[in-house]
Order: C-alpha cells, then structure tokens, then sequence
C-alpha cells in the first residue's frame, strides 16, 4: 500500500498520550494500520484571519504541486520509454524511496526556514514549482520535437516498399547515370507478380532497354525491381505499369541528398543520446524537490487546520497512518468512535461504499472530526 492519511488529533494532557492512545486503538489488538509520529516544528502561528485565508490558499497550492509531481514522475517514465523497473528507481526524495521519507518525514530548515510566515513558506513553494513546471515544459517540448523528428527519420526508413526511403537499399551501380536518352527506373511489384513481370515489363512500352531488369531488395510483400527506358517513354511506361498492378516509385538518385538524409538520421540518433543523461539528472533532482515540497504543504495544511479546529495554544499531535488495505473500512469507524467527540456535528463519512454511488461525490469533501490529508505514493499512471 503506497496510501497515507496523514491525520492529527489535540494532545491530551500531553501529545504521547494522543499518540499512545492511537497506537492501542489501531495496531496493539488488531493490525489495522502501521504508523509514525509526523514532525512538524513550531512554525509561526500569526492571526486567524491569515489562517482562514492560508487554509483555501493551500488547498489550491497541495493540487497544483501534485499535479507536477505527477507530470514530472510520468515524464521520467516517457523518457525512460516506459521500462519500469528503472523509472521507480529514479523517483526518489532526498535520496531515499518514496515511502521512507513520507515515513520519516523531517522538516527541511534550510529550505523553509521557520521563522518565516506562514504565507511565505507556502510562496517559497509555489514559486520553486512553478519554476519546476515551466522549465519541465521548455525541456519536455525540446525533447519530445527531437524524439519526433527521429521516429520520422526511422518511419521513412521502414515500413512497406512503396512508401520508404530508398537511400539504404539502392547503389550507385543500379541506375544508368547522366545519360541524354536513358533513364533506370525503380518499379514495386508484388511478390505474387515476379512471373508476370519477368515475363511483361519489355513490352509495358516502346523504348524499354530488353534484359535491363534487376531484383534489388524484396521485403515481406513485393520486390523492388530497377528497369531502363527511354526518357521520352516515362509516362506510357507509368500508366501501363499502374494497369498491371506495378508501382512506379518517384525517386532520383540523388547523391548528396541520400547523403544529406543519412547524417540528419545520426545528428538526431547523436543528439537524443547527449540529451537523455542531462534530461533524465534534470528529472531526478526536481522530481525529488517537488515530492518534498509536497510533503511539506501538507505538513503545512495539517499544521493551519488544526490550529483552526483546536485552537490555541498550539497542542495536537500529527500522526501518519499506512493503512492495512484490507481493513480501511474498519480503521475508518476506528478513528471515528477514537474522535467523534472533537465534532459533533461532523457528519462522518464512514461508509466508504457510499463514495462509490454513481453521482454522489463525496470523496472531493470528505470531512471526519479530526484533521484527515491523503497522501498518495503511487504516482505513475502506466497506460
């Protein structure tokens, strides 16, 4: 299970017991969930109305970070072309996996120091992350035109005889070159027709050079056959091939541009392969920055709401609960009867079968009597 709630009740007479009386209630007896205490350091409280306003503003910042956290885990897998094993390897936070450092959470003083607002915290973040999105937009769009450009490059190399690039298949030795008079033309027939072909291609118009055909390459369906003609009998030799079901392809041997073609292919291959290491470090580095950043706003969000719903002074206990998957159900009327005595006009949604009911979309607002943020390790959505 890489799903969190990330909740917080007020301490008791002192914060242990709220945190000891979890414990009994969730794991001594009955395994419903594995837990750790989440440290949140004293962060300045300033007034309530600055703590209203902070709560809706943070709300916003918590999707708008997770939305890039997401955005920039899948690009990491894009990037990897989707090998699995390697993408969850790279996604980590500070250095660790995902799950040992929501787990062991610490408050990153250099980053967000707490003698700061609260406010200020939180726009030190929004700032950092939309630096993160929009260069993850300017490196993703720079890659991804690159990669294109490459699969078009190795679509035109590939595919059936009558629509590839021929650069690879033919030689200089397969066309009469700078002739007045002659020209060798390339000719798609398929493989059921080498007989008919063989035995018509001379006769398909006047001014057909006798003997003058060769197979140069063949490929699942058809040949591809060079002939020489008479210049000024191109179009009837065209026509009558088309009505004999041979394809006549358009192509010149051009040295220089098959040369031309073939060093685009590499400075592209090249080009990609430089760009993948920085991109893929790129990546890393602020995959890692914005999981944390995430981390702590929700840190934050937890630290306003029940300053909000406690009170002061400040005195609750922020828990982090792993729940055991088959027993959320359970571990939700749990914590209910544990907090149902913080707010009694919480209607608790502990049903979770009713958040299923087509229409009935309750999941955007879930509301409990104590402090409740789902945390969501699992960010990849693999197609």
């Amino acid at each position: 299970m890489t799903e969190f709630w990330l909740i917080s009740a007020p301490g008791e007479k002192t914060c242990q017991q709220t945190w000891d009386k979890l414990m009994t209630a969730t794991t001594r007896t009955n395994n419903l969930s594995t837990n750790n205490k989440f440290n949140i350091p004293d962060l300045k409280v300033g007034t309530l109305d600055v703590l209203v306003g902070l709560s809706d503003e943070l709300a916003k910042l918590d999707s708008f970070v997770e939305s890039v956290v997401k955005k920039v885990a899948q690009y990491m897998a894009d990037v990897l072309e989707d090998s699995r094993d390697k993408v969850q390897e790279n996604l980590l936070a500070n250095g660790v996996d995902l799950v040992t450092y929501v787990t062991r959470f610490q408050w990153d003083m250099a980053k967000y120091p707490i003698k700061q607002s609260l406010k200020n915290i939180s726009e030190i973040v929004s700032k950092a992350i939309s630096q993160i999105d929009n260069d993850l937009k300017a490196r993703a769009s720079a890659y991804n035109n690159l990669k294109g450009n490459l699969q078009n490059l190795e679509r035109k190399n590939a595919g059936s005889l009558l629509t590839r690039s021929l650069a690879d298949i033919v030689k200089k030795e397969d066309f009469v070159l700078d002739s007045e008079y002659l020209i060798t033309m390339l000719v798609v027939v398929p493989k059921t027709n080498y007989t008919d072909w063989q035995r018509t291609y001379e006769t398909l118009s006047e001014m057909v050079v006798p003997r003058s055909t060769n197979l140069l390459f063949e490929d699942h369906d058809s040949g591809l056959f060079s002939v020489t003609l008479f210049r000024k009998a191109i179009d009837d030799f065209r026509h009558k091939a088309r009505e004999n079901k041979f394809t006549v392809r358009d192509f010149q041997y051009n040295e220089e541009e098959m040369k031309a073609d073939k060093e685009e292919m590499t400075r592209l291959s090249t080009d990609k392969k430089k760009q993948f290491g920085p991109l893929v470090r790129w990546l890393k580095v602020n995959f890692s920055e914005a999981f944390i950043a995430w981390i702590h706003i929700k840190a934050l969000r937890v630290f306003v709401e029940s300053v909000l719903r406690y009170g002061l002074p400040v005195n609750f206990q922020a828990m982090l609960l792993q729940p055991n998957k088959k027993n959320m159900k359970k571990l939700r009327e749990v914590l209910y009867d544990l907090y149902k005595h913080l707010d009694s006009s919480a209607a608790a949604i502990i049903d979770q079968s009713a958040m299923d009911i087509p229409g009935l979309n309750l999941s955007q607002q879930e509301y409990y009597p104590y402090v409740y943020y789902k945390i969501d390790c699992n960010l990849l959505d693999f197609k």
